[in-house]
């Protein structure tokens, strides 16, 4: 339990410095590397076409981020009569359901001290559960996250290629850009900038295709209106049709919060909350 709580402040700050990291580089050195070609004028320069990308990308996986930590699942221990209960509390901590209760994948999680509906996973990179409050912010959330590496995976390799004088037409040539930097790095060939460039390379590459995959992984469980706390302990959930799923996790204007992190616009937890 020390370890998980330990996670729980490590991979938050871990995120935190990565994300302060990518948002240095990009503005201080990624993009200001692009205006240097004379021949576009600085309005048509595509320098500010990565850089307004970039900062709508940042924006939304940031925004995203804040909402999932902000609106945390609710504590469904408080609203159940429990009375003394000490044998209820004993089974949750066994991360099953409260005897009796009607909630359906309801998960008393230890990190986060509270019992939550629809619980899916406890995120350590958000030190928060993820359920029904929450789960459409941090599907954006990690969409906009791969999607921020993907780019600053690309503005990377287009900077290298320019200090380096080198393609990337090639594929393998990024499969053997960290094991030859890192020998002329050690020479002495090679600037601590550009290897810490490098280094983020593939960092950004795992982050990215990490976060894509979880995504899809999410999107495929909400097509089936399941959850992975529901999958894990093999729950068996009432069938309903996948465009209903969708809509109870992403609401009616959906297209809303695809552009812009808000709250959950428009789904049926917002409308029960609201009566």
């Amino acid at each position: 339990m020390l370890v998980l709580r330990l996670l729980n402040v490590v991979a938050p700050a871990y995120f935190l410095c990565i994300s302060l990291v990518t948002f240095v580089l990009q503005i201080f050195l990624f993009i200001p590397s692009m205006f240097r070609d004379p021949s576009i004028t600085l309005l048509f320069s595509p320098a500010l076409l990565h850089g307004a990308l970039f900062l709508f990308l940042s924006a939304n996986a940031l925004g995203n981020y804040v909402l999932v930590i902000q609106n945390s699942p609710e504590d469904l221990g408080k609203g159940l009569n429990l009375g003394k209960g000490a044998e209820v509390v004993t089974d949750w901590l066994d991360g099953s359901r409260a005897p009796g209760s009607a909630l359906q994948s309801t998960h008393f999680c230890r990190l986060c001290a509270r019992v939550t509906q629809r619980h899916d996973h406890h995120c350590f990179f958000t030190g928060n559960c993820i359920g029904s409050r929450n789960m459409r912010n941090f599907i954006m959330f990690c969409l906009y996250t791969s999607l921020a590496c993907l780019h600053s995976l690309v503005a990377g390799m287009a900077y290298i290629s320019a200090a380096l004088s080198m393609s990337f037409a090639n594929p393998l040539a990024f499969l053997t850009l960290l094991p030859h930097s890192v020998s002329q790095f050690f020479s002495g060939a090679l600037l601590s900038s550009e290897m810490f460039v490098i280094l983020m390379l593939y960092l950004w590459l795992g982050i990215g295709l990490a976060c894509a995959g979880f995504c899809c992984h999410q999107l495929l469980l909400i097509l089936r209106g399941q959850t992975r706390y529901q999958v894990r302990k093999r729950m068996v959930v009432r069938a309903r049709p996948w465009r209903e799923n969708l809509q109870e996790v992403f609401g009616k204007r959906w297209l809303l919060g695809l552009l812009i992190p808000v709250l959950n616009v428009g789904s049926d937890y917002r409308r029960q909350k609201e009566k």
